[in-house]
């Protein structure tokens, strides 16, 4: 079925919707939630609670892009229930390693001399990464947005994990001096 339908019925608040949206996205919003969780059943589990958000998010929402709306409920459904479970013991996951990447490269929330509202700092994110080549820009998504192990991303690239690993960190390095061009503070 396709996307505006599927949206259609959640407008129209037909039970059917969460079943199409489960056809249709369960081995996507898995794989997303897998990627930071590393856990089957936790995975599971923050798939079905986007079905529930979805639900109460149509109406009003009426999103462009399913697949994105979805991905992106249960990519902070999952990064909650790992900072909810890493509060403690603070371990170093495939998540934990690759938002670490990302903190010398990113502005403090507490910026001291300038603040950065999140919509302004999102959009000179996405203002970055049009101007990156298709291949550098599918590198960072994979790994800060879906949070992928470097190791599946060299098998389903057909690089290495070294000449990823060094892309990555020629991105953030091209992301810092691009923060710092506009303003940024770091």
């Amino acid at each position: 079925m396709e996307d505006s339908k599927i949206v259609d019925l959640y407008w129209e608040r037909s039970e059917a919707a969460i079943g199409e949206t489960a056809k249709k996205y369960s081995r996507y919003c898995h794989s997303v939630s897998y990627n930071i969780l590393h856990n089957n059943e936790d995975a599971d589990e923050c798939v079905n609670d986007t079905y529930l958000h979805a639900w109460n998010a149509m109406p009003p929402k009426r999103p462009d892009c399913l697949a994105a709306f979805l991905g992106r409920i249960t990519r902070n459904l999952s990064l909650d229930r790992f900072r909810q479970y890493n509060a403690e013991k603070r371990g170093r996951s495939q998540a934990g390693v690759a938002i670490h990447e990302l903190d010398e490269v990113l502005p403090s929330p507490n910026g001291v001399e300038q603040e950065i509202d999140e919509k302004e700092l999102a959009r000179q994110l996405d203002r970055f990464l049009e101007g990156l080549p298709k291949e550098k820009r599918v590198l960072f998504v994979q790994r800060y947005w879906y949070l992928m192990p470097i190791k599946e991303m060299a098998e389903q690239s057909g690089m290495s994990e070294s000449r990823i690993k060094s892309a990555l960190f020629r991105i953030r390095n091209e992301l810092r001096a691009y923060f710092e061009r506009e303003g940024v503070v770091l």
